[in-house]
Protein backbone atom coordinates (compact mmCIF):
# COMPACT_ATOMS: atom_id res chain seq x y z
CA UNK A 1 0.00 0.00 0.00
CA UNK A 2 2.28 2.80 -1.36
CA UNK A 3 -0.16 5.32 0.06
CA UNK A 4 -0.05 4.51 3.51
CA UNK A 5 3.78 4.57 3.87
CA UNK A 6 4.33 7.57 2.41
CA UNK A 7 2.86 9.47 5.18
CA UNK A 8 5.27 7.81 7.47
CA UNK A 9 8.43 8.48 5.07
CA UNK A 10 7.24 12.00 5.73
CA UNK A 11 7.23 12.14 9.06
CA UNK A 12 10.43 10.15 9.80
CA UNK A 13 11.84 12.65 7.47
CA UNK A 14 11.12 15.52 9.25
CA UNK A 15 12.15 13.73 12.46
CA UNK A 16 15.57 13.67 10.66
CA UNK A 17 15.60 16.73 10.05
CA UNK A 18 15.70 17.79 12.95
CA UNK A 19 18.17 15.31 14.71
CA UNK A 20 20.67 16.17 11.63
CA UNK A 21 20.10 20.22 12.17
CA UNK A 22 20.69 20.24 15.63
CA UNK A 23 24.17 19.40 14.89
CA UNK A 24 24.39 22.45 12.47
CA UNK A 25 26.47 25.01 13.46
CA UNK A 26 28.68 23.05 16.13
CA UNK A 27 32.01 20.79 16.11
CA UNK A 28 30.40 17.37 14.74
CA UNK A 29 32.91 14.42 15.22
CA UNK A 30 33.40 12.57 11.64
CA UNK A 31 36.10 9.93 10.46
CA UNK A 32 36.36 7.81 7.54
CA UNK A 33 35.10 4.52 6.48
CA UNK A 34 36.94 1.56 5.87
CA UNK A 35 38.45 0.70 2.13
CA UNK A 36 38.03 4.56 1.10
CA UNK A 37 33.66 4.83 1.18
CA UNK A 38 34.01 7.98 2.47
CA UNK A 39 33.53 10.40 5.22
CA UNK A 40 30.83 9.54 8.39
CA UNK A 41 30.04 11.62 11.02
CA UNK A 42 27.65 11.07 14.48
CA UNK A 43 25.21 13.18 13.14
CA UNK A 44 25.12 10.45 10.04
CA UNK A 45 24.79 7.60 12.88
CA UNK A 46 21.99 9.69 15.07
CA UNK A 47 19.73 10.02 12.53
CA UNK A 48 20.10 6.68 10.97
CA UNK A 49 19.18 5.67 14.72
CA UNK A 50 16.20 8.02 14.80
CA UNK A 51 14.82 6.25 10.96
CA UNK A 52 15.47 2.89 12.21
CA UNK A 53 13.68 3.29 14.99
CA UNK A 54 10.81 5.14 14.11
CA UNK A 55 10.67 2.98 10.35
CA UNK A 56 10.67 -0.50 12.13
CA UNK A 57 9.09 0.67 15.07
CA UNK A 58 5.94 1.66 12.61
CA UNK A 59 6.71 -1.70 9.98
CA UNK A 60 8.53 -4.41 11.84
CA UNK A 61 7.66 -6.67 9.45
CA UNK A 62 9.76 -4.75 6.61
CA UNK A 63 13.80 -5.31 5.87
CA UNK A 64 16.11 -2.61 6.24
CA UNK A 65 19.20 -1.29 3.85
CA UNK A 66 20.53 1.76 5.04
CA UNK A 67 24.17 2.76 4.44
CA UNK A 68 25.05 3.32 7.91
CA UNK A 69 23.55 -0.11 9.24
CA UNK A 70 24.86 -3.75 9.15
CA UNK A 71 23.73 -6.06 6.83
CA UNK A 72 20.19 -7.05 7.47
CA UNK A 73 20.44 -10.95 6.66
CA UNK A 74 16.35 -10.75 6.28
CA UNK A 75 15.97 -8.48 3.94
CA UNK A 76 15.57 -10.60 0.98
CA UNK A 77 12.90 -12.07 2.34
CA UNK A 78 10.59 -9.04 3.59
CA UNK A 79 7.27 -8.66 2.11
CA UNK A 80 8.78 -5.13 1.22
CA UNK A 81 12.34 -2.91 2.58
CA UNK A 82 13.20 0.52 3.57
CA UNK A 83 15.88 1.97 1.57
CA UNK A 84 17.57 4.82 3.87
CA UNK A 85 20.54 7.77 3.09
CA UNK A 86 20.03 9.14 6.63
CA UNK A 87 22.56 12.20 5.32
CA UNK A 88 23.23 12.06 1.10
CA UNK A 89 26.17 14.68 1.05
CA UNK A 90 27.69 14.39 3.87
CA UNK A 91 30.74 15.79 2.84
CA UNK A 92 28.59 19.11 2.24
CA UNK A 93 27.36 18.53 5.97
CA UNK A 94 30.61 18.82 6.91
CA UNK A 95 31.58 21.45 4.86
CA UNK A 96 28.74 23.85 6.01
CA UNK A 97 26.82 23.42 2.84
CA UNK A 98 22.93 23.62 3.00
CA UNK A 99 22.60 21.39 -0.03
CA UNK A 100 22.21 17.78 2.01
CA UNK A 101 19.15 15.15 2.25
CA UNK A 102 17.69 12.56 3.82
CA UNK A 103 16.34 9.77 1.54
CA UNK A 104 13.78 7.38 2.84
CA UNK A 105 12.43 4.82 0.21
CA UNK A 106 10.40 1.85 0.36
CA UNK A 107 10.68 -1.10 -2.45
CA UNK A 108 7.94 -4.08 -2.77
CA UNK A 109 9.86 -6.52 -4.95
CA UNK A 110 12.34 -4.94 -6.31
CA UNK A 111 9.89 -1.70 -7.23
CA UNK A 112 9.97 1.77 -5.23
CA UNK A 113 6.53 2.00 -3.51
CA UNK A 114 6.75 5.19 -1.37
CA UNK A 115 10.18 7.61 -1.50
CA UNK A 116 10.80 11.15 0.32
CA UNK A 117 14.29 13.46 -0.28
CA UNK A 118 13.66 16.11 2.64
CA UNK A 119 16.50 18.86 2.57
CA UNK A 120 15.95 20.47 6.17
CA UNK A 121 18.47 23.01 5.85
CA UNK A 122 16.54 24.27 2.64
CA UNK A 123 12.54 23.28 3.39
CA UNK A 124 12.34 20.92 0.62
CA UNK A 125 10.05 17.96 0.78
CA UNK A 126 9.89 16.11 -2.83
CA UNK A 127 7.61 13.16 -2.18
CA UNK A 128 6.19 10.58 -4.51
CA UNK A 129 3.83 7.32 -4.09
CA UNK A 130 3.48 4.64 -6.72
CA UNK A 131 0.80 5.91 -9.34
CA UNK A 132 -0.10 8.51 -6.88
CA UNK A 133 2.48 11.12 -8.60
CA UNK A 134 4.63 13.33 -7.59
CA UNK A 135 5.36 16.64 -5.31
CA UNK A 136 7.37 19.22 -3.68
CA UNK A 137 6.19 20.46 -0.23
CA UNK A 138 2.80 19.46 -1.37
CA UNK A 139 2.44 20.69 -4.82
CA UNK A 140 2.30 18.42 -8.05
CA UNK A 141 5.87 18.83 -9.99
CA UNK A 142 6.46 17.33 -13.69
CA UNK A 143 10.08 16.73 -15.15
CA UNK A 144 11.21 18.52 -18.05
CA UNK A 145 9.71 17.45 -22.00
CA UNK A 146 13.44 18.71 -23.30
CA UNK A 147 13.62 16.34 -26.32
CA UNK A 148 17.49 16.90 -27.28
CA UNK A 149 20.85 17.03 -25.57
CA UNK A 150 21.98 20.20 -26.95
CA UNK A 151 21.25 22.69 -24.89
CA UNK A 152 19.93 20.65 -21.98
CA UNK A 153 20.99 21.79 -18.61
CA UNK A 154 22.67 18.33 -17.26
CA UNK A 155 23.21 17.63 -13.38
CA UNK A 156 26.74 15.48 -13.39
CA UNK A 157 30.30 14.95 -12.08
CA UNK A 158 32.81 16.51 -15.08
CA UNK A 159 33.95 13.04 -15.51
CA UNK A 160 30.95 11.94 -17.09
CA UNK A 161 31.82 14.65 -19.95
CA UNK A 162 35.47 12.77 -20.69
CA UNK A 163 35.53 11.32 -24.48
CA UNK A 164 35.81 7.83 -23.86
CA UNK A 165 32.28 7.71 -22.30
CA UNK A 166 30.39 8.47 -25.50
CA UNK A 167 30.16 6.88 -29.52
CA UNK A 168 31.03 10.55 -30.57
CA UNK A 169 31.06 13.55 -30.04
CA UNK A 170 29.92 14.40 -26.53
CA UNK A 171 26.63 16.43 -26.56
CA UNK A 172 26.52 19.85 -26.36
CA UNK A 173 24.48 19.96 -22.41
CA UNK A 174 24.96 22.64 -20.28
CA UNK A 175 26.85 20.97 -17.41
CA UNK A 176 25.92 22.04 -13.62
CA UNK A 177 26.55 19.80 -9.95
CA UNK A 178 24.75 19.20 -7.28
CA UNK A 179 26.70 17.51 -3.81
CA UNK A 180 23.90 15.16 -3.20
CA UNK A 181 23.00 12.94 -5.80
CA UNK A 182 19.17 12.64 -3.99
CA UNK A 183 18.85 16.17 -4.71
CA UNK A 184 20.24 15.58 -8.21
CA UNK A 185 17.60 13.51 -8.98
CA UNK A 186 14.86 14.98 -7.21
CA UNK A 187 15.98 18.57 -9.21
CA UNK A 188 15.02 16.54 -12.69
CA UNK A 189 12.21 15.20 -11.60
CA UNK A 190 10.99 18.92 -10.40
CA UNK A 191 11.79 20.43 -13.81
CA UNK A 192 14.64 22.82 -12.72
CA UNK A 193 17.21 20.49 -14.74
CA UNK A 194 16.80 18.30 -17.69
CA UNK A 195 18.65 15.24 -17.24
CA UNK A 196 20.79 13.66 -14.71
CA UNK A 197 23.61 11.32 -15.54
CA UNK A 198 26.11 8.81 -13.29
CA UNK A 199 28.16 6.28 -14.95
CA UNK A 200 29.97 4.73 -11.93
CA UNK A 201 28.57 1.90 -9.54
CA UNK A 202 25.72 3.66 -7.52
CA UNK A 203 24.72 2.37 -4.15
CA UNK A 204 20.48 2.07 -3.98
CA UNK A 205 20.54 4.05 -1.24
CA UNK A 206 21.77 7.06 -3.38
CA UNK A 207 18.93 6.67 -5.75
CA UNK A 208 16.34 4.38 -4.88
CA UNK A 209 13.79 7.35 -3.63
CA UNK A 210 15.06 9.92 -6.53
CA UNK A 211 13.98 6.96 -9.11
CA UNK A 212 10.28 6.93 -7.79
CA UNK A 213 9.97 10.47 -7.42
CA UNK A 214 11.11 10.98 -10.97
CA UNK A 215 8.76 8.62 -12.55
CA UNK A 216 5.85 9.79 -10.73
CA UNK A 217 6.72 13.01 -12.52
CA UNK A 218 7.41 11.86 -15.97
CA UNK A 219 10.73 10.90 -16.56
CA UNK A 220 12.29 8.11 -17.32
CA UNK A 221 14.91 6.59 -14.80
CA UNK A 222 17.07 3.82 -15.81
CA UNK A 223 20.54 2.32 -15.90
CA UNK A 224 23.88 3.89 -18.03
CA UNK A 225 22.86 1.01 -20.38
CA UNK A 226 18.93 1.82 -20.55
CA UNK A 227 17.60 -1.01 -18.09
CA UNK A 228 14.66 -0.77 -15.83
CA UNK A 229 16.39 -0.33 -12.25
CA UNK A 230 15.75 -3.13 -9.71
CA UNK A 231 16.32 -2.50 -6.05
CA UNK A 232 17.04 -4.62 -2.99
CA UNK A 233 19.81 -6.74 -5.15
CA UNK A 234 22.10 -8.83 -2.64
CA UNK A 235 25.08 -6.32 -3.26
CA UNK A 236 22.62 -3.11 -3.25
CA UNK A 237 24.38 -1.20 -5.88
CA UNK A 238 22.69 -0.40 -10.02
CA UNK A 239 25.34 0.12 -12.83
CA UNK A 240 25.00 3.68 -13.01
CA UNK A 241 21.79 5.97 -13.76
CA UNK A 242 20.46 7.91 -16.52
CA UNK A 243 17.27 10.49 -15.68
CA UNK A 244 15.36 12.30 -18.30
CA UNK A 245 12.27 12.90 -20.08
CA UNK A 246 11.22 10.04 -22.28
CA UNK A 247 12.95 11.78 -25.66
CA UNK A 248 15.99 12.80 -24.24
CA UNK A 249 16.77 9.82 -22.33
CA UNK A 250 16.76 7.83 -25.15
CA UNK A 251 19.15 10.02 -26.69
CA UNK A 252 21.34 10.45 -23.91
CA UNK A 253 21.44 6.33 -23.49
CA UNK A 254 22.03 5.93 -27.34
CA UNK A 255 24.76 8.51 -27.39
CA UNK A 256 26.63 6.52 -24.32
CA UNK A 257 30.07 4.41 -25.30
Amino acid sequence: MPAHDLPLLIDAARAAGEVATGYVGGSVKRWDKPEDAGPVTEADLAVNDTLESKLRGARPAYGWLSEESAHDPLRAAAPRTFIIDPIDGTRSFIDGSRAWAHALAVVDEGQVTAAVVYLPMLDLMYAASLGGGATLNGAPIRASVKDRAAGATLLAARPMLEARHWRGDVPAFKREHRPSLAYRLSLVAEGRFDAMLTLRKTWEWDVAAGDLILREAGAISTDRRGKALRFNNPVPQVDGMVAAGPLLHGEIVGALA
